[in-house]
Protein backbone atom coordinates (compact mmCIF):
# COMPACT_ATOMS: atom_id res chain seq x y z
CA UNK A 1 0.00 0.00 0.00
CA UNK A 2 1.41 3.58 -0.38
CA UNK A 3 0.10 6.77 0.34
CA UNK A 4 -2.40 8.55 -1.99
CA UNK A 5 -0.12 11.69 -2.12
CA UNK A 6 2.23 9.03 -4.27
CA UNK A 7 -1.02 8.10 -6.23
CA UNK A 8 -3.45 11.03 -7.00
CA UNK A 9 -5.50 9.19 -9.62
CA UNK A 10 -7.31 6.59 -7.46
CA UNK A 11 -10.67 5.98 -7.89
CA UNK A 12 -12.79 6.93 -4.86
CA UNK A 13 -15.84 5.34 -2.84
CA UNK A 14 -19.48 7.22 -2.42
CA UNK A 15 -17.88 7.26 1.61
CA UNK A 16 -14.65 9.17 0.59
CA UNK A 17 -15.80 12.20 2.10
CA UNK A 18 -17.06 10.29 5.49
CA UNK A 19 -13.85 8.76 5.27
CA UNK A 20 -12.26 12.36 5.21
CA UNK A 21 -14.54 14.20 8.41
CA UNK A 22 -13.18 10.76 10.52
CA UNK A 23 -9.42 11.38 10.00
CA UNK A 24 -9.35 8.24 8.28
CA UNK A 25 -5.55 7.73 6.71
CA UNK A 26 -6.04 7.08 2.86
CA UNK A 27 -4.03 4.54 1.22
CA UNK A 28 -3.76 3.41 -2.77
CA UNK A 29 -5.60 -0.23 -2.46
CA UNK A 30 -5.77 -2.27 -5.79
CA UNK A 31 -6.37 1.69 -7.62
CA UNK A 32 -8.50 2.70 -5.02
CA UNK A 33 -8.08 5.38 -2.11
CA UNK A 34 -8.87 3.86 1.16
CA UNK A 35 -8.71 3.81 5.15
CA UNK A 36 -6.14 2.06 6.55
CA UNK A 37 -7.31 3.23 9.67
CA UNK A 38 -8.93 6.32 11.82
CA UNK A 39 -6.38 6.76 14.36
CA UNK A 40 -5.19 3.20 15.91
CA UNK A 41 -5.38 -0.45 13.82
CA UNK A 42 -5.02 -2.12 17.46
CA UNK A 43 -7.98 -0.18 18.69
CA UNK A 44 -10.40 -0.89 15.16
CA UNK A 45 -9.40 -4.51 16.03
CA UNK A 46 -10.47 -5.30 19.24
CA UNK A 47 -13.78 -2.82 18.60
CA UNK A 48 -14.86 -5.32 15.86
CA UNK A 49 -14.26 -8.44 18.66
CA UNK A 50 -15.89 -7.24 21.49
CA UNK A 51 -18.57 -4.52 20.03
CA UNK A 52 -18.81 -3.90 16.09
CA UNK A 53 -17.09 -2.02 13.14
CA UNK A 54 -18.25 -0.52 9.97
CA UNK A 55 -15.81 -1.29 7.20
CA UNK A 56 -16.27 0.67 3.68
CA UNK A 57 -15.81 -2.14 1.05
CA UNK A 58 -17.18 -0.23 -1.75
CA UNK A 59 -13.61 -0.92 -3.84
CA UNK A 60 -14.99 -4.72 -3.92
CA UNK A 61 -16.67 -5.61 -7.35
CA UNK A 62 -20.31 -5.89 -8.08
CA UNK A 63 -21.48 -7.79 -11.35
CA UNK A 64 -25.14 -8.54 -12.14
CA UNK A 65 -25.81 -11.62 -14.32
CA UNK A 66 -29.83 -11.73 -15.51
CA UNK A 67 -31.10 -13.77 -18.46
CA UNK A 68 -31.65 -17.27 -20.21
CA UNK A 69 -28.23 -18.97 -19.48
CA UNK A 70 -27.17 -16.97 -16.28
CA UNK A 71 -27.02 -19.67 -14.02
CA UNK A 72 -25.76 -22.31 -16.74
CA UNK A 73 -22.72 -19.95 -17.12
CA UNK A 74 -22.05 -19.18 -13.24
CA UNK A 75 -22.15 -22.74 -12.98
CA UNK A 76 -19.49 -23.40 -15.89
CA UNK A 77 -17.24 -20.81 -14.86
CA UNK A 78 -17.75 -21.39 -10.19
CA UNK A 79 -16.02 -24.35 -8.55
CA UNK A 80 -19.25 -24.69 -6.16
CA UNK A 81 -22.79 -25.58 -7.39
CA UNK A 82 -24.83 -22.10 -8.57
CA UNK A 83 -28.01 -24.73 -9.88
CA UNK A 84 -29.13 -26.11 -6.98
CA UNK A 85 -29.18 -22.37 -4.79
CA UNK A 86 -32.30 -20.86 -3.52
CA UNK A 87 -33.88 -17.05 -3.67
CA UNK A 88 -31.93 -14.94 -0.71
CA UNK A 89 -28.87 -17.31 -0.73
CA UNK A 90 -25.29 -16.70 -0.83
CA UNK A 91 -22.53 -18.84 -1.82
CA UNK A 92 -18.75 -18.88 -1.89
CA UNK A 93 -16.93 -20.00 -4.77
CA UNK A 94 -13.66 -20.11 -6.66
CA UNK A 95 -13.50 -18.50 -10.63
CA UNK A 96 -10.64 -21.46 -11.72
CA UNK A 97 -8.17 -21.27 -14.62
CA UNK A 98 -7.64 -24.48 -16.36
CA UNK A 99 -4.44 -25.46 -14.54
CA UNK A 100 -7.08 -24.88 -11.17
CA UNK A 101 -4.88 -21.86 -10.03
CA UNK A 102 -7.61 -19.27 -8.54
CA UNK A 103 -8.82 -16.12 -10.47
CA UNK A 104 -10.58 -14.76 -7.55
CA UNK A 105 -12.61 -15.93 -4.31
CA UNK A 106 -16.41 -14.52 -5.25
CA UNK A 107 -19.69 -14.55 -3.24
CA UNK A 108 -22.76 -15.21 -5.35
CA UNK A 109 -25.75 -14.09 -4.67
CA UNK A 110 -29.29 -15.61 -5.96
CA UNK A 111 -31.63 -12.60 -6.69
CA UNK A 112 -33.92 -15.13 -8.63
CA UNK A 113 -33.96 -18.45 -11.21
CA UNK A 114 -32.30 -16.18 -14.02
CA UNK A 115 -30.66 -13.35 -11.44
CA UNK A 116 -27.54 -13.30 -9.97
CA UNK A 117 -24.88 -10.79 -8.06
CA UNK A 118 -21.44 -11.35 -8.00
CA UNK A 119 -18.57 -9.93 -5.29
CA UNK A 120 -15.60 -10.00 -6.88
CA UNK A 121 -12.34 -8.45 -5.38
CA UNK A 122 -10.89 -4.94 -6.25
CA UNK A 123 -7.83 -5.85 -8.22
CA UNK A 124 -9.34 -9.09 -10.39
CA UNK A 125 -12.67 -7.24 -11.32
CA UNK A 126 -11.52 -5.81 -15.06
CA UNK A 127 -9.63 -9.32 -15.37
CA UNK A 128 -12.55 -11.64 -14.12
CA UNK A 129 -14.97 -9.43 -16.93
CA UNK A 130 -12.96 -9.88 -19.94
CA UNK A 131 -12.74 -13.25 -18.90
CA UNK A 132 -16.33 -13.71 -18.39
CA UNK A 133 -16.91 -12.00 -22.07
CA UNK A 134 -14.79 -14.72 -23.47
CA UNK A 135 -16.61 -17.29 -22.44
CA UNK A 136 -19.37 -15.90 -23.04
CA UNK A 137 -18.64 -15.49 -26.61
CA UNK A 138 -16.94 -18.86 -26.79
CA UNK A 139 -19.76 -20.89 -25.52
CA UNK A 140 -22.60 -18.82 -26.87
CA UNK A 141 -24.19 -17.65 -23.56
CA UNK A 142 -26.90 -15.81 -23.90
CA UNK A 143 -27.34 -13.36 -20.23
CA UNK A 144 -26.41 -9.62 -19.70
CA UNK A 145 -23.54 -8.76 -17.73
CA UNK A 146 -23.73 -5.39 -15.49
CA UNK A 147 -21.15 -3.94 -13.72
CA UNK A 148 -22.11 -2.21 -11.07
CA UNK A 149 -19.02 -1.58 -9.00
CA UNK A 150 -19.67 2.42 -9.84
CA UNK A 151 -23.43 2.69 -9.28
CA UNK A 152 -23.69 0.56 -5.80
CA UNK A 153 -21.86 1.22 -2.43
CA UNK A 154 -20.76 -1.46 -0.14
CA UNK A 155 -20.17 -1.44 3.48
CA UNK A 156 -19.65 -4.33 6.31
CA UNK A 157 -21.05 -4.15 9.58
CA UNK A 158 -18.90 -7.09 12.14
CA UNK A 159 -19.25 -7.68 15.63
CA UNK A 160 -20.82 -9.21 18.29
CA UNK A 161 -23.21 -6.15 19.09
CA UNK A 162 -24.19 -6.14 15.42
CA UNK A 163 -27.60 -8.18 14.63
CA UNK A 164 -28.72 -6.50 17.95
CA UNK A 165 -28.30 -2.79 16.83
CA UNK A 166 -29.43 -3.46 13.13
CA UNK A 167 -32.51 -5.34 14.34
CA UNK A 168 -34.18 -2.05 14.59
CA UNK A 169 -34.00 -1.88 10.93
CA UNK A 170 -35.59 -4.87 10.42
CA UNK A 171 -36.71 -7.61 12.62
CA UNK A 172 -35.97 -9.92 9.65
CA UNK A 173 -32.17 -9.72 9.61
CA UNK A 174 -31.99 -11.31 12.75
CA UNK A 175 -33.70 -14.34 12.06
CA UNK A 176 -31.34 -14.69 8.72
CA UNK A 177 -29.13 -17.55 8.60
CA UNK A 178 -25.59 -17.18 8.03
CA UNK A 179 -25.24 -16.72 3.91
CA UNK A 180 -28.72 -15.84 3.69
CA UNK A 181 -29.69 -12.24 2.28
CA UNK A 182 -32.90 -10.15 2.06
CA UNK A 183 -33.47 -7.26 0.13
CA UNK A 184 -35.17 -4.09 2.06
CA UNK A 185 -37.16 -0.88 0.65
CA UNK A 186 -34.77 2.20 3.42
CA UNK A 187 -34.94 5.50 2.88
CA UNK A 188 -36.59 5.02 -1.00
CA UNK A 189 -33.79 2.54 -1.55
CA UNK A 190 -33.19 -1.13 -2.62
CA UNK A 191 -30.69 -2.44 -0.13
CA UNK A 192 -29.72 -5.58 -0.19
CA UNK A 193 -28.33 -6.81 3.14
CA UNK A 194 -26.76 -10.24 3.57
CA UNK A 195 -25.30 -12.71 6.96
CA UNK A 196 -21.73 -12.39 5.61
CA UNK A 197 -18.23 -11.11 6.54
CA UNK A 198 -14.89 -11.52 6.37
CA UNK A 199 -13.66 -11.28 10.21
CA UNK A 200 -14.59 -14.54 11.91
CA UNK A 201 -17.33 -12.35 13.77
CA UNK A 202 -20.61 -12.19 13.05
CA UNK A 203 -22.33 -9.18 11.10
CA UNK A 204 -24.16 -8.28 7.77
CA UNK A 205 -22.95 -6.95 4.21
CA UNK A 206 -24.93 -4.23 2.65
CA UNK A 207 -25.24 -3.52 -1.06
CA UNK A 208 -26.80 -0.18 -1.67
CA UNK A 209 -26.84 2.52 -4.58
CA UNK A 210 -23.98 4.90 -4.52
CA UNK A 211 -26.40 8.00 -4.14
CA UNK A 212 -27.33 6.51 -0.56
CA UNK A 213 -24.27 6.43 0.62
CA UNK A 214 -24.22 9.70 2.58
CA UNK A 215 -27.59 8.87 3.81
CA UNK A 216 -26.82 5.70 4.63
CA UNK A 217 -24.23 6.85 7.02
CA UNK A 218 -25.66 9.35 9.17
CA UNK A 219 -28.15 6.36 9.51
CA UNK A 220 -26.62 4.00 10.25
CA UNK A 221 -24.02 5.62 12.51
CA UNK A 222 -25.58 8.53 14.02
CA UNK A 223 -24.30 7.54 17.66
CA UNK A 224 -20.95 7.52 16.39
CA UNK A 225 -19.78 10.67 17.80
CA UNK A 226 -20.05 8.80 21.30
CA UNK A 227 -17.05 6.72 22.92
CA UNK A 228 -18.57 4.39 23.99
CA UNK A 229 -20.81 3.86 20.81
CA UNK A 230 -21.45 0.10 19.52
CA UNK A 231 -20.33 0.53 16.08
CA UNK A 232 -17.14 2.37 15.46
CA UNK A 233 -15.32 3.07 11.45
CA UNK A 234 -12.93 0.43 10.92
CA UNK A 235 -9.82 0.69 8.25
CA UNK A 236 -8.06 -1.96 5.82
CA UNK A 237 -5.50 -2.76 8.85
CA UNK A 238 -7.99 -4.19 11.13
CA UNK A 239 -9.79 -5.88 8.54
CA UNK A 240 -6.84 -7.66 7.34
CA UNK A 241 -5.67 -8.72 10.82
CA UNK A 242 -9.10 -9.95 11.99
CA UNK A 243 -9.52 -12.15 8.40
CA UNK A 244 -5.92 -13.26 9.68
CA UNK A 245 -6.75 -14.72 13.20
CA UNK A 246 -10.00 -16.02 11.28
CA UNK A 247 -7.93 -18.19 8.92
CA UNK A 248 -9.48 -16.27 6.01
CA UNK A 249 -7.60 -16.40 2.46
CA UNK A 250 -6.96 -13.21 0.80
CA UNK A 251 -6.13 -12.72 -2.45
CA UNK A 252 -3.03 -12.70 -4.31
CA UNK A 253 -1.26 -14.37 -0.52
CA UNK A 254 -3.06 -17.62 0.21
CA UNK A 255 -4.54 -17.56 -3.22
CA UNK A 256 -3.19 -16.89 -6.52
CA UNK A 257 -3.08 -18.41 -10.29
CA UNK A 258 -0.69 -20.43 -9.44
CA UNK A 259 -2.49 -21.84 -6.30
CA UNK A 260 -5.36 -24.47 -6.31
CA UNK A 261 -8.43 -24.47 -3.81
CA UNK A 262 -7.80 -27.37 -3.14
CA UNK A 263 -4.14 -26.69 -1.25
CA UNK A 264 -5.65 -23.66 0.12
CA UNK A 265 -7.77 -25.82 1.91
CA UNK A 266 -10.29 -24.46 0.42
CA UNK A 267 -12.28 -28.15 -0.55
CA UNK A 268 -15.73 -27.31 1.08
CA UNK A 269 -16.32 -24.85 -2.41
CA UNK A 270 -15.06 -26.78 -4.74
CA UNK A 271 -18.02 -29.65 -6.39
CA UNK A 272 -15.65 -32.48 -8.07
CA UNK A 273 -18.32 -33.87 -9.48
CA UNK A 274 -19.98 -31.12 -10.68
CA UNK A 275 -22.15 -32.00 -14.06
CA UNK A 276 -21.52 -35.59 -13.88
CA UNK A 277 -24.76 -36.52 -12.91
CA UNK A 278 -26.80 -33.80 -14.86
CA UNK A 279 -25.19 -32.97 -18.39
CA UNK A 280 -27.55 -29.78 -18.40
CA UNK A 281 -25.33 -28.24 -15.93
CA UNK A 282 -21.81 -29.53 -17.40
CA UNK A 283 -18.51 -29.11 -15.72
CA UNK A 284 -16.19 -26.03 -15.04
CA UNK A 285 -13.29 -24.39 -15.88
CA UNK A 286 -10.20 -26.19 -14.42
CA UNK A 287 -12.67 -29.00 -13.04
CA UNK A 288 -10.04 -31.56 -14.22
CA UNK A 289 -7.16 -30.14 -12.86
CA UNK A 290 -9.14 -30.37 -9.94
CA UNK A 291 -9.95 -33.80 -9.70
CA UNK A 292 -6.10 -34.72 -10.42
CA UNK A 293 -4.97 -32.71 -8.11
CA UNK A 294 -7.66 -34.08 -5.45
CA UNK A 295 -6.64 -37.75 -6.71
CA UNK A 296 -2.72 -37.48 -6.30
CA UNK A 297 -3.10 -34.66 -3.29
CA UNK A 298 -1.79 -31.49 -3.30
CA UNK A 299 2.54 -31.23 -3.22
CA UNK A 300 1.92 -28.19 -0.66
CA UNK A 301 -1.01 -27.81 1.90
CA UNK A 302 -1.81 -24.10 3.47
CA UNK A 303 -1.69 -24.44 7.81
CA UNK A 304 -1.48 -22.15 10.27
CA UNK A 305 1.79 -21.09 12.27
CA UNK A 306 1.79 -20.09 15.83
CA UNK A 307 5.65 -18.50 16.58
CA UNK A 308 7.65 -17.93 19.39
CA UNK A 309 8.59 -14.41 20.91
CA UNK A 310 6.04 -11.53 19.15
CA UNK A 311 8.19 -10.74 15.82
CA UNK A 312 5.48 -11.50 12.98
CA UNK A 313 6.24 -13.03 9.82
CA UNK A 314 5.53 -11.56 6.46
CA UNK A 315 4.79 -12.90 3.04
CA UNK A 316 7.34 -15.11 1.08
CA UNK A 317 9.38 -15.77 4.38
CA UNK A 318 10.81 -19.41 4.18
CA UNK A 319 9.65 -21.92 6.45
CA UNK A 320 12.32 -24.24 7.17
CA UNK A 321 12.36 -27.80 8.93
CA UNK A 322 15.83 -29.54 10.48
CA UNK A 323 17.64 -26.75 8.32
CA UNK A 324 15.83 -27.52 5.25
CA UNK A 325 13.51 -25.08 3.19
CA UNK A 326 9.52 -26.45 3.12
CA UNK A 327 7.35 -23.78 2.50
CA UNK A 328 6.87 -20.07 2.76
CA UNK A 329 4.89 -17.29 4.45
CA UNK A 330 2.11 -16.02 3.02
CA UNK A 331 0.41 -13.93 5.49
CA UNK A 332 1.21 -13.02 9.45
CA UNK A 333 0.72 -10.75 12.18
CA UNK A 334 1.10 -10.11 15.78
CA UNK A 335 -2.79 -11.64 16.73
CA UNK A 336 -4.22 -8.71 18.74
CA UNK A 337 -6.51 -11.10 20.22
CA UNK A 338 -4.13 -13.86 21.22
CA UNK A 339 -1.19 -11.68 21.90
CA UNK A 340 1.05 -14.20 20.07
CA UNK A 341 2.62 -13.73 16.47
CA UNK A 342 0.17 -16.34 14.13
CA UNK A 343 0.67 -16.73 9.95
CA UNK A 344 -0.60 -18.66 7.16
CA UNK A 345 2.15 -20.89 5.30
CA UNK A 346 2.51 -23.18 2.87
CA UNK A 347 4.43 -26.49 3.70
CA UNK A 348 5.35 -29.44 1.96
CA UNK A 349 2.56 -32.10 2.42
CA UNK A 350 5.29 -34.30 4.64
CA UNK A 351 5.79 -30.97 7.18
CA UNK A 352 2.21 -30.10 6.93
CA UNK A 353 1.26 -32.02 10.06
CA UNK A 354 -0.22 -30.39 13.42
CA UNK A 355 2.03 -30.02 15.98
CA UNK A 356 5.57 -30.51 13.48
CA UNK A 357 7.96 -27.64 14.79
CA UNK A 358 9.29 -25.66 12.13
CA UNK A 359 11.07 -22.54 11.85
CA UNK A 360 10.45 -19.07 10.15
CA UNK A 361 13.48 -17.88 8.19
CA UNK A 362 13.31 -13.79 9.08
CA UNK A 363 15.06 -12.71 6.09
CA UNK A 364 18.52 -14.30 7.17
CA UNK A 365 18.60 -11.98 10.42
CA UNK A 366 16.81 -14.67 12.75
CA UNK A 367 15.66 -17.79 12.58
CA UNK A 368 12.12 -18.21 14.88
CA UNK A 369 10.33 -21.48 16.59
CA UNK A 370 6.89 -22.10 15.20
CA UNK A 371 4.55 -25.02 15.44
CA UNK A 372 1.89 -26.11 13.14
CA UNK A 373 -1.38 -25.15 14.56
CA UNK A 374 -5.01 -25.92 13.95
CA UNK A 375 -7.13 -22.77 11.69
CA UNK A 376 -8.78 -20.72 12.62
CA UNK A 377 -6.77 -19.55 15.01
CA UNK A 378 -9.59 -17.52 16.56
CA UNK A 379 -13.50 -18.29 16.62
CA UNK A 380 -16.08 -16.46 17.51
CA UNK A 381 -18.25 -17.59 20.65
CA UNK A 382 -21.78 -18.16 19.15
Amino acid sequence: MSTTADAPNLARTPFHQYHVEQGGKLVDFAGWEMPLHYGSILEEHHQVRTSGGLFDVSHMGRVRFSGRDARRFLDHVCTRQIHDMTDGQVRYSLVCNEAGGCRDDVLVYRLGESEFVMVVNASNRLKLMEHFEQVKAAREFIFKMKDETQSTAMIAMQGPKVIELISSFSSQIPQLKRYRFVEKNLIFAKFLISRTGYTGEDGVEVILPAKMAGQAVEMLMKNMGDDAAAVKPAGLGARDSLRLEAGMPLYGHEITEEIDPISAGLNFAVKLNKGEDNPDIGRYIGQDALQRIAKEGPKRRLVGLKLQGKRSARQGMKVLKDGQEVGFVTSGCLSPTLGYPIAMAYLDAPAAIEDAKVQVDFAGKAVVEASVVPMPFYKAKS
